[in-house]
């Protein structure tokens, strides 16, 4: 029971449920746990569930066809993580979605959240208002990898996601920001020069 909490916490800052409602909710959520370095989804597999971190660091990345891995986004706690394209349409995904860390989960699988939504309209709501800033993220970022330099990538980075930032290897990094990790590492002994001088 425990562990639902910070779902339905972060459900009721966005809709206000009931108690009954919350509890319809709780009743359908899977836990699991996965450890580091383990798949939540496989590119090419049906993505079955939506995932709620309770503990733990994603990755989501696509494996082109040189076998070159290439970082979407990262995901910690209090976040969802999903291939949303898979989940929704039930095709083969796109993406891998991996632990960073050792991570704890609550997942939503597809029957049960078309369930959901006509139990708990007010659910639908919330996954709409989710889907939308995340959009908004998603459409931002696309801006920022056409219009700014790999530094000023970097800073938007660490400033957004000053969490992420101290869990993520470097290499992974590099990768989400589309430059090597010995780029980076240029990038961030110039910033040290820069705050010294």
């Amino acid at each position: 029971m425990e562990h639902t909490l910070s779902l339905i916490r972060y459900i009721n800052k966005i809709v206000e449920l009931n108690s009954n409602e919350e509890q319809i909710i709780i009743d359908a959520l899977i836990h699991r746990k996965y450890l580091k370095d383990q798949y939540i989804v496989q590119q090419g597999d049906v993505c079955k569930c939506i995932n709620f971190i309770l503990k733990g660091c994603t990755k989501t990345s696509y494996l082109d066809s040189n076998g070159h891995e290439h970082i979407v986004m990262f995901s910690i706690e209090d976040w969802w993580t999903s291939d949303m394209g898979s989940f929704i349409t039930q095709a083969p995904a796109d993406y891998n979605i991996q632990c960073i860390e050792n991570t704890e989960l609550l997942q939503l699988n597809y029957t049960t959240v078309e369930e959901l939504f006509k139990k708990v309209p007010k659910l639908e709501r919330c996954f709409r208002k989710i889907t939308e800033r995340a959009l908004v993220a998603s459409q931002k970022r696309i801006i920022t990898n056409f219009s700014e330099t790999a530094k000023e990538r970097y800073l938007i980075f660490k400033e957004n996601y000053p969490e992420i930032e101290k869990r993520v290897p470097q290499y992974l990094l590099a990768s989400y920001l589309g430059i090597t990790k010995e780029f980076l590492s240029r990038i961030k002994s110039q910033l040290v020069r820069e705050t010294k001088s």
